[in-house]
C-alpha cells in the first residue's frame, strides 16, 4: 500500500495517476476531503493536524508521500505546517514505512548561484523560514535512520489543470484568455521551471527506487532555461496569440502588497526574479537517464491542447 498525504493538489493528483499507471493499484489518498483519482483508489478523510487521524491514515502503508499544501498565508504556515509534517513523520515511523517528502525552494538563497542539493538554507522571509524548519525536520529523521526517508525538491511550477504559480497566473492563464501577459520584476533573467506532471512522475520514480532513500533530490527540469521574454514569446506562438506583455516592477508589487494580502504574501519571493534562477537537476538525470523531461514547448502544447478540448 502506498499513501499520499495531502492528496487533492496538482502534484498529488498527477502522482496518484503515475503510481497506478506504473507501480501499484493499492493506493490510499488522504486529505480532509479526499476524492478518487483512479477507480481503484482508497480514500481516507483525515486532518493532518490530528495525531490520531494521521496515524490511522498511514497504518498499513509501505510508502508515504507528503505532498500537503496550505494557502499562501504566513500565519497559517507557521501555525500548521510543522505540526502536519511532524504528525506525518511520527505516523510513518510507527507504521515502519518509507517517507517521501515533496519540498520547494523557499529556503534557498535568492541569488544567481547554481543551486544543487547541497545548497545552504538562507530563507528570505517567514514562509521561507517555515520551509527551512520543515526540511531540517526531515533531514533529522533521515539522519536518525529509523525509517527510509528522501526529499524531492522542485523549483517554480508551470503546468496543466489547476497548477498554481506566478508563471501560470501571469503568463499562461492570461494568454489562454487572449489577455496581455504580465511578468514579475524582470523579463531578462533566466528562469528554471518544472512541468508539474514531471515533478509527480519523478516523485513516483524516487519513492520506488530503494537506493534513492537517505538523500535529497532535485526533481528534473528542462535545462534549456528561458527568460520570461523568451517564455512569453514561445507560449504566444503555441497559443496563437500576440507576444505582448508588461513587466511589473518590484516597487509596484511592493506597493500593491500594502493593499492586497495575496500580493503581500508572495513578496518574500521577489528577489529571485531579479537575477537568474539556476536550479540544477543533474543528479536525478544521471541516476535515471531514461526519464523523459518535458520541454517547455511540449508542456505548453499540452496546455493548449487541453484548453482547446475544454473550449
Amino acid at each position: 500500500m502506498q499513501t499520499i498525504l495531502g492528496a487533492t493538489g496538482q502534484i498529488a493528483v498527477e502522482l496518484a495517476r503515475e503510481l497506478v499507471r506504473n507501480t501499484t493499484t493499492e493506493l490510499r489518498l488522504v486529505s480532509r476531503n479526499p476524492r478518487k483519482v483512479n477507480a481503484t483508489d482508497a480514500v481516507v478523510a483525515a486532518n493532518l493536524l490530528d495525531t490520531e487521524q494521521t496515524l490511522a491514515a498511514v497504518t498499513g502503508s509501505d510508502v508515504v508521500y507528503f505532498t500537503a499544501g496550505l494557502p499562501p498565508d504566513t500565519a497559517v504556515w507557521e501555525a500548521q505546517f510543522p505540526t502536519m509534517l511532524r504528525n506525518a513523520l511520527d505516523a510513518t515511523r510507527a507504521a515502519g514505512a518509507k517517507f517521501v517528502y515533496f519540498d520547494n525552494t523557499y529556503m534557498y538563497p535568492q541569488d544567481d548561484r547554481l543551486l544543487k542539493e547541497d545548497a545552504p538554507f538562507e530563507p528570505n522571509g517567514r514562509k521561507g523560514k517555515v520551509r527551512a524548519e520543515m526540511a531540517a525536520m526531515v533531514l533529522e529523521e533521515m539522519a536518525r535512520g529509523d525509517i527510509p526517508v528522501l526529499i524531492g525538491r522542485a523549483p517554480e511550477f508551470y503546468g496543466p489543470g489547476k497548477t498554481q504559480s506566478f508563471t501560470n497566473a501571469l503568463v499562461i492563464d492570461r494568454l489562454k484568455l487572449g489577455q496581455k501577459s504580465r511578468v514579475p520584476v524582470r523579463d531578462d533573467t533566466l528562469r528554471t521551471l518544472i512541468w508539474t506532471p514531471d515533478a509527480s512522475r519523478a516523485l513516483a520514480v524516487l519513492g520506488n527506487a530503494p537506493d534513492a532513500y537517505g538523500q535529497t533530490w532535485h526533481l528534473p527540469c528542462d535545462d534549456n532555461r528561458l527568460t520570461y521574454q523568451q517564455f512569453v514569446a514561445l507560449a504566444a506562438d503555441v497559443f496563437g496569440r500576440p507576444p505582448a506583455y508588461s513587466v511589473i516592477g518590484r516597487l509596484t508589487m511592493t506597493v500593491a502588497g500594502l493593499f492586497k494580502k495575496e500580493v503581500r504574501e508572495i513578496s518574500e519571493l521577489l528577489p529571485r526574479y531579479q537575477q537568474d534562477n539556476l536550479f540544477d537537476s543533474g543528479k536525478f538525470k544521471r541516476r535515471f537517464p531514461d526519464f523523459a523531461v518535458t520541454s517547455y514547448r511540449e508542456g505548453l502544447c499540452q496546455i493548449q491542447q487541453q484548453a482547446s478540448a475544454i473550449g
